[in-house]
């Protein structure tokens, strides 16, 4: 295989796992190791491919996502294994933020047959959830977002900021190992940086697939999150990238 075929195969190939390690590449393209890490090192600088440590992945850019209604349905069975590992993390007593997003709405159904919690959400859905638990809930107030119920602006802002929070549970559209929490919609940042802010612990929860993505805004560093909570979906040379940048990962 002539090595630009061999080049425009290694992207495809990684593409279609979103990471791969040297080791993989040089054994399935037949080629020496330090074959592939030239190819690599081309690819990365015509940014086609990132090298990590060991590897190279794909990074997926986000400008937008999905209706809430295809949102919700995608990867339903993990992001309900996620809520239900979230909820074991919630105690009585607690006062916890729930983010607007389909998999903060599962953790809303798992809490919602508890008491003695206080439950903060920017999410009409999560609110609904919640409407006749015995547990406080309290709607933070903002603009409405019509397409996906959110609340959000100066008011939701103003809210948060002036909240303090035992765990706030956050969502994001991007996640990238070296840029962190990213989002593609500078007017949601805001908002999402008084949840990490206003609380003791910070757990992002996300689906496998947002891992390697990255956006345009940058809203958070790794270090401010204090956990990871996704699927068993997620490559595990991935996770154990992340996790080497300190990042505490708890798959489901």
């Amino acid at each position: 295989m002539l090595s630009i075929e061999r080049k425009r195969a290694v992207v495809q190939y990684v593409k279609t796992r979103k990471i791969a390690t040297v080791t993989e590449l040089a054994k399935h393209f037949e080629v020496h190791e330090a074959t592939i890490r030239r190819d690599l090192a081309i690819l990365e600088k015509e940014k086609k491919l990132k090298r990590t440590h060991g590897g190279v992945m794909i990074e997926e850019k986000v400008v937008s996502e999905p209706d809430w209604n295809k949102r919700s349905e995608a990867h339903y069975e993990e992001k309900r294994r996620i809520a239900a590992h979230a909820a074991t993390l919630i105690q009585d007593g607690d006062t916890i933020i729930l983010d607007a997003g389909t998999t903060t709405g599962h953790i809303a159904d798992a809490l919602k047959e508890r008491a003695r919690l206080t439950i903060i959400t920017n999410d009409i859905n999560v609110a609904q959830i919640m409407r006749f638990s015995q547990s406080k809930v309290i709607v933070t107030g903002g603009v409405l977002y019509p397409e996906t119920f959110i609340l959000n602006g100066m008011i939701t802002s103003g809210t948060l900021r002036n909240l303090h929070v035992h765990k706030a549970f956050v969502t994001t559209p991007a996640l990238d190992i070296d840029k962190g929490l990213m989002h593609y919609d500078e007017y949601l940042v805001p908002a999402k940086q008084e949840m990490l802010h206003s609380a003791d612990e910070v757990i992002l929860v996300t689906d496998h697939t947002k891992f390697g993505r990255i956006s345009l805004y940058k809203y958070a560093e790794l270090d401010e999150i204090s956990s990871i909570i996704t699927g068993s979906e997620l490559d595990p040379v991935l996770k154990q990238q992340f996790e080497e940048k300190g990042v505490q990962i708890h798959t489901t």
